[in-house]
C-alpha cells in the first residue's frame, strides 16, 4: 500500500491509501520525491466533475521498478516526467501543436504525482522522461513543466531580443515568465499584481518595474518612454485582467492569453480600435512538448533561469491539505512543494 493526496475540493484534500499501481511491459514506477502544486490543482470549478482523484504532474523522483523491454533506465535513475504526451503522428504533432493532439489529452499519470508512487504508462517512458542531471535537485525538477509551459507560451508570442515586456500577474507563472523573458533578451520588463509580495519577488527575480493593478497603462508609459508593451503576458485568467490587456499593449504587439478564464466567461472585442487600427496580434498558449520540457530542464540546469528563493513552502505529506488552502487563498506563498516520501 501507499500514501495518496485525495482531492475533494481546496479545503478538503485527505491523506489516503491505495495499492501501489502494478507496472506492465516499458512501464516505470516512479517513487516520487517532490511534487508542485500548481495553480491548475487547485480549479475547483475544473475538477469537480472528476472528484475525487488523485492530482499532481509538477514531479521529482527516482525510478523504483523497471517493466519488461526497458533498457533507457534502472531502478536508482532520477527522473522528472510529462503527464501529458503527444502522439508525434497526427495532423496536430505534423503542424507542431503538439498539445493540440487528442492522444496528449487522455495520457496521465497512474495515479497522480500527490502519491508516494507513480505508475508511468509506456508512451510515456518512451517520450516523456527527463534524467535529472545532478545538479538538478528534485524540487527543481518540480519547475520543469511549469517552465515548459512557458517556454511553449513565448515561443508562440514571437518574443524578440530588446522588446519590452508587461506581465499581469507575478504568481509562479508570472515570476518564470519574467526569468524566460531576461534569458531571451527582452529589453524592459514590468510586471503587476495586487499582492504587495508576489510585486517584491517579481522584483527580485529580474523585473525592472512593479506596480499594482491601478492605472497600469500610464504608469506603464511612465517606465516605458511613453509607450505602452510591445508584449503583454496575462498569467491571470481574473476578467479585469483580459479587458485590461488590451488597453496596455502597444500598436503592433502582441498579447499572450496564458492562464484560462473562469468557465463560459466571454467579453466582446472592440474589433476596429483593437485589430484593424493597431495591428494587435492575440494568441494563446496550452501545456508544452516534450521538446519544451528538454529546453526547461536545460534552462534550469544551466541557471539561465533562477530558481533560488522561488519555492515558499516545503511541506511534509501530513500537511498537503494546507499546501492546497495556501495556493487556492494566495496566503504569501509562491511555490509549494510537497513531499510524498516526508
Amino acid at each position: 500500500m501507499m500514501r495518496v493526496a485525495m482531492y475533494y475540493n481546496n479545503d478538503r484534500v485527505l491523506v489516503e491509501e491505495m495499492p501501489v499501481p502494478p507496472i506492465g511491459p516499458g512501464e516505470l514506477l516512479m517513487r516520487v520525491h517532490a511534487c508542485g502544486i500548481c495553480g491548475s490543482d487547485v480549479l475547483e470549478w475544473y475538477r469537480k466533475d472528476s472528484v475525487p482523484l488523485v492530482l499532481g504532474h509538477e514531479v521529482g523522483g527516482e525510478v523504483a521498478a523497471v517493466g519488461e523491454g526497458v533498457i533507457a533506465y534502472k531502478i536508482g535513475d532520477r527522473i522528472s516526467a510529462s503527464h501529458h504526451v503527444p502522439c508525434n503522428t497526427c495532423h496536430y504533432c505534423r503542424s507542431g501543436h503538439h498539445t493540440m493532439c487528442d492522444t496528449l489529452r487522455t495520457t496521465h499519470f497512474d495515479p497522480g504525482g500527490f502519491a508516494e508512487y507513480v505508475r508511468l504508462p509506456a508512451i510515456n517512458v518512451d517520450r516523456g522522461v527527463y534524467p535529472l542531471p545532478p545538479e538538478v535537485s528534485y524540487d527543481e525538477a518540480t519547475f520543469i513543466e511549469p517552465l515548459a509551459c512557458v517556454v511553449r507560451g513565448q515561443r508562440r508570442a514571437g518574443l524578440s531580443p530588446g522588446q519590452s515586456v508587461l506581465v499581469l500577474g507575478s504568481g509562479v507563472a508570472g515570476l518564470l515568465h519574467i526569468q524566460l523573458a531576461r534569458a531571451l533578451g527582452a529589453g524592459r520588463v514590468v510586471a503587476t499584481d495586487v499582492l504587495d509580495y508576489r510585486l517584491e519577488a517579481a522584483l527580485k527575480f529580474g523585473a525592472d518595474f512593479a506596480f499594482s493593478s491601478d492605472d497600469v497603462s500610464g504608469r506603464l508609459r511612465q517606465v516605458n518612454g511613453g509607450r505602452l508593451a510591445d508584449l503583454v503576458i496575462a498569467c491571470t485568467g481574473v476578467p479585469q485582467a483580459l479587458k485590461q490587456a488590451l488597453k496596455v499593449v502597444e500598436r503592433g504587439g502582441t498579447i499572450l492569453f496564458f492562464a484560462p478564464a473562469p468557465p463560459d466567461y466571454s467579453f466582446p472585442l472592440p474589433f476596429n480600435d483593437t485589430f484593424w487600427r493597431t495591428d494587435v496580434t492575440l494568441t494563446t498558449s496550452y501545456a508544452g512538448s516534450p521538446a519544451d520540457h528538454h529546453l526547461a530542464l536545460e534552462l534550469i540546469r544551466s541557471r539561465r533561469v533562477s530558481l533560488e528563493g522561488m519555492v515558499s513552502h516545503r511541506l511534509p505529506f501530513g500537511e498537503v491539505g494546507m499546501g492546497f488552502q495556501l495556493v487556492s487563498r494566495a496566503r504569501d506563498c509562491l511555490k509549494v512543494i510537497v513531499h510524498p516520501q516526508r
